[in-house]
């Protein structure tokens, strides 16, 4: 349900000083509804949204639900389309959409904002070559500059990342855990813009954004936490998340303050973004704006589900950098949870992998939500 705040006071102020701070305010949301009623663009005028991410879960949830999409899956029923064309028909026409929506900020801020992103199908996750193909067929399929395609960050996906940035097209990489993953991803990236640079693409017009998860870290580690019981154990509750993306940005900050940056910087490319993502705060114990609130730095994008965008706008409490002068800290809360016996690696691990699964369970979900639509008006959608 579309509940927004069109009021200009005080949700331009608090949103404003967040976009000031460096922030590009991206929702992390989308439907057919949400474009076609002009809710959208009023986010962009009121709220300071500079782009759009969805994913397969936010695709389940708005054409499972059929609104806005009945006269598209009738035509597709006539055409008699299989079952993954139209939901690849309909979600890259919302795309499109959007990206048209969006195109004045895309003018507006040279390419760097104004993107709406979306992702390869979850089953490829871990096929590097499929990956590939998905990515370029996406791209052509919604033919908008301003499009992000979003690539995991699986083993397999690293290197489709750099495969794919050397075609020249803009990437989101998605579903980054782990501190070693995010080098690695960086890593992909320039490699990806060397391979660009090789092929005599114009570095400028290629753009990239590093989803690093957060919420989702939190709700891991604070579950262990909670079983050890002690004193010590429930004092790091709520601080492994926001160290672990303190020491993404520090990570960041290294990498592209480095030589080979350096040389791709001078040929006009851009810097991969930290996106902070899974930014809704899922424990009701937490201020509902925790994962903004505390990790504001210049540079980056925290994509935002409606509420956590509308909490923020009323009383989110931005309050400059909050993370460049952290990471001592957040290394002392990192050490300390592995001191109580909590892997860091397996958690990050067993959070990709859920996170993979997840997104396979909502594209299947959503496969089949289609398939009864299209069988129910006479035409066999397998």
């Amino acid at each position: 349900m579309i509940t927004v705040t069109t009021e200009t006071t005080p949700t331009a102020g608090t949103l404003k000083r967040l976009s000031d701070e460096g922030v590009s305010i991206w929702l992390d949301d989308l439907s057919r509804g949400r474009i076609a009623s002009g809710n959208l663009a009023a986010l962009i005028d009121t709220h300071h949204v500079v782009g759009v991410t969805t994913n397969p879960s936010i695709f389940q949830a708005a054409i499972g639900s059929g609104e806005g999409y009945e006269e598209q899956l009738a035509d597709l029923a006539v055409r008699g389309v299989t079952v993954e064309e139209a939901v690849r028909m309909m979600t890259t026409a919302d795309v499109r959409a959007a990206a048209d929506v969006l195109r004045p900020v895309y003018d507006a801020t040279g390419g760097r904002d104004g993107r709406v992103s979306i992702e390869v199908d979850p089953r490829l996750a871990h096929e590097t070559a499929a990956t590939i193909a998905e990515a370029k067929q996406l791209a052509w399929l919604v033919d908008r500059p301003n499009v992000m395609i979003k690539i995991p960050a699986t083993k397999a996906g690293l290197p489709a990342i750099t495969e794919v940035i050397g075609l020249g097209i803009s990437v989101n990489v998605t579903l980054i855990f782990s501190l070693e993953r995010y080098r690695e991803v960086m890593a992909a990236y320039l490699a990806g813009l060397e391979k660009a640079q090789a092929a005599g693409i114009d570095l400028a017009s290629i753009h990239s954004v590093a989803s690093f998860f957060v919420s989702r870290v939190d709700s891991e580690i604070d579950k262990r936490l909670t079983v050890l019981g002690t004193d010590e154990a429930l004092a790091l509750k709520g601080r492994a998340a926001l160290a672990n993306a303190r020491l993404a940005y520090e990570a960041y900050e290294e990498v592209f303050d480095g030589e080979r940056w350096t040389a791709l910087g001078g040929a006009h490319a851009n810097k991969q973004r930290p996106l902070w993502a899974s930014t809704g705060v899922k424990d009701p114990a937490y201020k509902d704006t925790l994962y903004v609130d505390e990790l504001v730095a210049p540079g980056t994008v925290n994509t935002m589900p409606e509420a956590t965008l509308n909490a923020t706008a009323d009383h989110g409490d931005i309050h400059g950098d909050a993370v460049s002068g952290g990471y001592a800290q957040a290394r002392a809360d990192l050490a300390a949870v592995e001191g109580l016996g909590i892997s860091y690696d397996e958690v990050v691990n067993l959070l990709e992998d859920e996170g993979v699964a997840k997104f396979e369970i909502a594209w299947n979900d959503l496969l089949n939500a289609v398939t009864k639509s299209l069988d129910s008006k006479g035409v066999d959608g397998e």
